[in-house]
């Protein structure tokens, strides 16, 4: 898969404690992006914040929380951005969803080659 020049970032926000269909919600996510044929998702772990409800998420070893913040972030074109925005609008019920506009510098794997002049 090839992706250039102008493109989506999606970042969502959500607990790691979330949930859908019986599974963490952002697993679900990662594997309905998946399916949709993204071209990758990372999901980061927090070491604190908090949301909407204000209550503080932390790893501090004297407040220990098992429901510490998570971002996951993909960057592909518009089309394939708009596409899975109904499914986590359905799926996100507590958080925070952003899009930005991203230029692609470059994006590639192991098994491409690049030739150089």
């Amino acid at each position: 898969m090839k992706i250039e020049g102008q493109g989506r970032e999606l970042r969502i926000y959500i607990g790691e404690s979330d949930r859908y269909g019986g599974k963490p919600l952002y697993r679900a996510i990662v594997e309905m992006m998946k399916r949709e044929g993204l071209a990758g998702v990372t999901v980061m772990r927090g070491i604190e914040g908090f949301g909407a409800n204000s209550r503080i998420h932390t790893a501090n070893i004297l407040r220990l929380s098992e429901d510490l913040p998570l971002v996951i972030v993909t960057v592909d074109s518009q089309q394939k951005i708009d596409k899975v925005l109904p499914r986590l609008n359905e799926m996100v019920t507590e958080g925070l969803i952003t899009i930005h506009d991203v230029d692609v510098i470059k994006y590639t794997h192991n098994g491409e080659k690049i030739q150089q002049k």
